[in-house]
């Protein structure tokens, strides 16, 4: 029974950063395109992987984002350069998430595009 709550918790964390994190919203956009593109061009086992774990990160990442800047809210109303500090980083942690995994996209994706505007010209 505490599993299954522990589940529901976490549940309801995945929906109330969906709904009120417009990141997130972008993150999930760029998620369905890539998943298209992963089914259009047919990709290998292993790049499901690395795409999929992109994902992962990238929106694991955008959540956890959300959890620190919300907390810090919680722990220090006004403005404060040591909470200013500490939102950067973990902004800049998903900026660097986002940047590798347009990355690997670009390493798996980039090719296919090329062959296929190739293939038709």
């Amino acid at each position: 029974m505490k599993l299954i709550k522990s589940f529901g918790y976490a549940w309801a964390g995945i929906k109330s950063c969906f709904q009120s994190e417009p990141n997130l919203k972008i993150h999930s956009a760029l998620t369905i395109v890539a998943l298209i593109f992963s089914i259009v061009f047919n990709i290998s086992a292993i790049e499901w992987v690395a795409v999929c774990f992109c994902i992962a990160f990238v929106i694991t990442m955008e959540m956890l984002n959300t959890a620190i800047e919300k907390l810090c809210d919680v722990v220090h109303k006004e403005m404060h350069p040591g909470i200013k500090k500490v939102k950067d980083m973990a902004a800049g942690a998903v900026l660097v998430a986002a940047f590798f995994s347009m990355i690997t996209g670009a390493v798996i994706f980039l090719p296919k595009i090329i062959s296929l505007i190739k293939s038709i010209l």
